[in-house]
């Protein structure tokens, strides 16, 4: 497969742009190869400058739960497009997306916009702190809240990929007040609340872990995370930006039934665009200025274009709940085939699946329930394991430590196609050729 645009287009951009690339990942850097530079997509299918054409389980990460280019999310665009990009003024289509997820999320009787799921879930961080009168805020090993300075402690994804979990330039203050307890761990949740309980603003949580590979919540851990809070007087948050809208209509929270103190979203709601927002309870939403003292704003929050989009997407996804039950059962049938190839060429390794989520871990554990078994994976074989399924059309990404994501596109050719990549890739390997 030739990828010389890519790899000249690569070397171009390392020279105005830190590292080729403007999110660390998609320098392709654990996998030893350059990037792929994509050209454009259309429904499960994405195209990059040398004209390649892949099965794309990336998804853009997540947002792209109807495929790529949907004609309606275009439509819808173009029509938002031609009466301005941006005005830094209220408009109808905000209040219509705010209903929307009010309506659709079980927690969530108020909600803001921002441009991003790091933004969301640092200003849910400051209204958590501002409501409690707390500083400390409780975090789990292995998963990602984005970039900003309190999540940056023991973080999952990109940090994971690259073995530096503690950034630098993060102060020694901002990570005092930042506990870290191992995920699926409720006993130490429990150990760190009667040591400190009271001073303990909340408790975020990605309610399945997506950013250390699939992580599953173990039975009880969401319900005694719930409990202790409610007992100490903190908030729960879950971060939503990925589950949210993806493991069904209302997230997470309504397919464990579990309900928190505030939510973080992100990715799906913009339809593809840039997007992010938090809600919750009205009596802590409304602490937030102009209704009350807690200040956060944004220039380009509730965009017009990314609110056509996104709104798009939940009309569909709201008008279609059968959407989900298909997404599930593509995703189980592309799990149970990897598993099946799994054994059957006698290759170490596990599959996460929930929804339309799953991941392949290339480990000697029996299962992966926790961070340090999802970094105990050996990422020279899923390296290997990449660049392989890549020449053979299956685009997916380049971190042991991320999701790969089913969408409304796919279709039973490409899970049944990429079951035979995935095939010949472990046999490969195997041989050792």
């Amino acid at each position: 497969m030739n990828r010389q645009n890519s790899i000249r287009e690569f070397e171009r951009a390392q020279k105005s742009i830190p590292g080729g690339v403007n999110s660390p990942v998609r320098a392709y850097k654990s996998v030893g190869m350059p990037p792929v530079v994509i050209d454009h997509a259309k429904g499960a299918r994405i195209f990059d400058i040398d004209g390649n054409e892949y099965i794309d389980f990336v998804s853009s990460w997540g947002p792209l739960i109807l495929g790529h280019a949907r004609d309606e999310i275009v439509e819808a665009i173009k029509k938002a497009a031609e009466k301005g990009t941006s005005f830094g003024a209220p408009t109808k289509i905000e209040t219509q997306m705010a209903e929307r997820i009010v309506e659709m999320i079980p927690s969530v009787e108020s909600v803001r916009m921002v441009n991003s799921g790091t933004e969301a879930t640092m200003s849910a961080l400051r209204l958590a702190r501002a409501f409690t009168g707390r500083d400390l805020v409780l975090k789990f090993e292995g998963n990602y809240h984005g970039h900003a300075d309190s999540f940056l402690i023991n973080a999952g994804s990109g940090a994971m990929t690259f073995g530096v979990p503690n950034s630098p330039g993060v102060t020694a203050a901002t990570a005092k007040n930042t506990l870290v307890a191992p995920y699926n761990d409720l006993q130490a949740v429990e150990e760190l609340f009667a040591q400190t309980g009271d001073q303990i603003a909340a408790v975020i949580v990605e309610p399945v872990a997506g950013n250390m590979g699939l992580v599953l919540p173990q039975k009880g851990f969401l319900e005694g995370l719930r409990q202790v809070t409610q007992k100490y007087g903190a908030l729960l948050i879950f971060d939503e930006v990925i589950t949210g809208f993806r493991l069904s209509a209302g997230g997470a929270q309504k397919l464990f039934g579990i309900t928190p103190d505030l939510t973080t979203l992100g990715k799906i709601i913009g339809g593809g665009l840039p997007v992010g927002a938090y809600g919750g309870r009205k009596d802590i939403m409304e602490k937030l200025a102009p209704a009350g003292p807690v200040y956060q704003a944004g220039t380009l929050s509730g965009n017009p274009l990314a609110m056509a989009a996104g709104l798009t997407a939940l009309n569909i996804l709201n008008d279609h709940p059968e959407i989900y039950d298909q997404l599930e059962k593509k995703a189980i049938r592309l799990a149970e085939g990897f598993r099946k190839n799994i054994t059957e060429t006698q290759t170490q390794a596990v599959v996460n699946q929930i929804g339309s989520m799953l991941t392949l871990f290339f480990t000697k554990e029996k299962q992966v329930t926790s961070f340090h078994e999802a970094a105990a994976s050996d990422t020279e074989k899923f390296a290997a394991y990449f660049r392989i399924a890549l020449e053979s059309g299956i685009y997916m990404a380049p971190s042991q430590f991320e999701c790969s994501f089913v969408s409304d596109a796919h279709t039973e050719d490409d899970i049944d196609q990429t079951i035979r990549a995935n095939r010949a890739a472990l046999e490969k390997m195997q041989s050792g050729t």
